[in-house]
């Protein structure tokens, strides 16, 4: 039985952490001003706030609106009609957002904040980092944003997140890892807090207007796993700019293509444990089922979701078959999935 004291402490703290959070980005919020401007002296009148030139037209964001193709795999999960932001590369119409804004999309539509609608053509999707291209199919009367450095984001940084919908002043948190249940995992997230709506495909900026990321989810623990500080995760821009020359060409990354087997997953006490199976996908066939226990990839051990990532890519490229041992029911099965290219699932439209 817990001790009562005990968890009245540990809630103490955790109040205490989030009271202090939220003081210190209170402090940081922004006026406009550079990130590196002065505190103002001690009883002197707040700063003004930043004035009507910082609309999201003047920071390089339309919003967008997608509709999938009758049929679309991915409308059972992310819905047929999507809505978010995308951010505006050059002068010819080139838009970044976050990847699943767009999959499987048969219509894309971006508009200015004045309303006037663009329509626009998907250019690729990336399912490694995440990332969407699209391309206006008129001239956008918007100025393309500046590229910025995110290797270069430091905790406590202020930052701008700009969505559709307006400006959010906020500040980097944390940087680290982010493994999702979908087969997806990145080696470093951008982590930012207070937590903002509409951060689908919302453009994080340092104080130059420079371009540091893009937004995917919203969090419960941006500060880490203990923190119960809800945020904001965004893709870091500078895993964009060795891809994009390939996705305006080709549509896709010259990479091989990782192998995908169609699986979702929770990690629980380093327990890897399927909660869904993609219809129709890899698992699916090798009969892998929800409730089973990932214990092993090739004979060597999972310890964790990003272990088990890993291991999966190692095997080779997509269409490499890949021996699991899982367990069900309290027996340990060995099964062989025949992974796939996780892009070709998603693209190609059902025939009837």
């Amino acid at each position: 039985m817990n001790d009562p004291r005990a968890v009245r402490g540990q809630a103490g703290r955790h109040r205490a952490v989030i009271a202090a959070t939220w003081v210190a980005l209170a402090a940081c919020l922004w006026t406009g001003a550079a990130a590196g401007a002065p505190d103002p002296a001690p009883g002197a009148p707040p700063a003004p706030r930043p004035g009507p030139e910082r609309t999201v037209d003047a920071l390089s964001v339309v919003k967008l609106r997608s509709k999938a193709f009758v049929g679309a795999r991915s409308a059972r999960t992310l819905g047929p009609q999507r809505e978010g932001t995308g951010v505006v590369l050059d002068s010819k119409g080139l838009v970044l957002t976050i990847g699943y804004l767009i999959l499987e999309a048969e219509t894309v539509e971006l508009s200015t904040a004045d309303g006037t609608a663009f329509p626009a053509t998907v250019v690729a999707y990336d399912s490694v980092t995440g990332f969407g291209l699209l391309r206006s199919l008129r001239p956008l009367p918007i100025a393309p944003v500046r590229m910025g450095e995110s290797s270069q984001v430091t905790v406590r940084e202020r930052v701008l997140i700009v969505g559709f919908d307006g400006v959010a002043p906020a500040v980097v948190v944390s940087r680290r890892p982010f493994v999702g249940y979908w087969e997806y995992l990145l080696d470093e997230a951008i982590y930012t807090a207070p937590v903002t709506v509409n951060w689908s495909g919302a453009a994080l900026l340092d104080h130059e207007g420079k371009l540091l990321g893009i937004g995917s989810l919203s969090v419960n623990d941006a500060m880490g796993s203990d923190s119960q500080v809800p945020g904001n995760l965004f893709v870091p821009i500078d895993l964009l700019k060795p891809l994009l020359s390939d996705l305006v060409a080709r549509g896709k990354s010259s990479a091989r293509p990782r192998p995908w087997i169609g699986v979702q997953t929770q990690e629980v006490h380093g327990n890897v444990i399927v909660t869904r199976v993609s219809p129709d996908g890899p698992a699916e066939a090798a009969a892998i089922r929800p409730g089973d226990v990932i214990v092993a990839v090739g004979g060597e051990r999972v310890a964790s979701q990003a272990d088990f990532y890993t291991r999966l890519w190692s095997h080779g490229a997509a269409g490499v078959q890949i021996p699991l041992e899982v367990l069900r029911a309290g027996k340990l099965q060995s099964v062989t999935v025949t992974s796939a290219d996780r892009d070709r699932y998603y693209q190609a439209k059902p025939t009837y």
